[in-house]
């Protein structure tokens, strides 16, 4: 199979990011990879390409460069950048990058999933919330805190994960000093009270960020572990 793999810019594609894709028409299911405070690092457009060989239109949107920041990555950046720009801009964003994702790339809109990691996964569950023909999300240690809602961040995901209406995968680790696993409780109860297919793994000695070698967290064994366990979830819910 042959895939197409490239950086989208603002100035030639309307958004800034990285898409892969198989060679060919489609319609194909797609899959919208929304991006740690870090950015779009390298080992997104690695799994992109990964993901494109098992038939999946990808989109992995640079939220950043959508709000005008310049660069490939924002390593160091996103606590600032966060501070600056709330969740309803964020997912403002987001819904723009899935429009691209199903309009430009012709993914059917019937078979789309969404895979977030710290930040984005966070962020993905107010965007499946609102987006109920995503048909699944995965999360990798969202980074989902004990914080009361504010308008720079006005829904948490303790009332949000009870009314979704996808499938989801969410990876946790026990040494997570932002989702700790005292909020990591309460989270998995909210995600089980939506009657949906859930699939939850606990590595009790992984660190927050242990999928993404930018990351301090980085642990190679938990990354190796638990890609297969993604892309076998995928195929059975998209």
């Amino acid at each position: 199979m042959s895939i197409v793999a490239r950086r989208l810019t603002h100035e030639e594609d309307g958004i800034g990011g990285y898409l892969a894709h198989p060679e060919g028409a489609g319609p194909r299911p797609g899959i919208m990879m929304v991006h740690h405070a870090h950015g779009v690092t390298a080992d997104y457009k690695v799994d992109a390409y990964r993901l494109a060989g098992l038939g999946f239109n990808v989109l992995v949107p640079s939220l950043f460069n959508m709000f005008g920041i310049p660069g490939t990555t924002h390593i160091g950046q996103g606590a600032e950048l966060q501070s600056k720009h709330s969740d309803p801009e964020f997912l403002g964003k987001m819904e723009e990058a899935y429009q691209y994702l199903v309009a430009r790339m012709g993914s059917d809109p019937a078979r789309t999933a969404c895979i977030g990691h710290c930040m984005g996964g966070r962020l993905l569950i107010p965007f499946a919330a609102d987006h109920p023909q995503v048909k699944a999300i995965v999360l990798y240690y969202p980074s989902v805190r004990d914080e009361p809602e504010t308008t720079h961040r006005p829904r948490h995901a303790f009332t949000l994960a009870p009314t979704l209406r996808c499938a989801s995968l969410v990876f946790c680790g026990g040494k997570d000093f932002i989702a700790t696993p005292a909020i990591q409780g309460p989270l998995w109860q909210s995600f089980i009270a939506s009657g949906q297919p859930v699939e939850w793994h606990f590595f009790s000695d992984a660190n927050h960020g242990f999928r993404h070698p930018d990351n301090d967290g980085f642990q190679p064994h938990y990354a190796d572990l638990a890609w297969p366990l993604v892309t076998d979830f995928l195929q059975r819910r998209v």
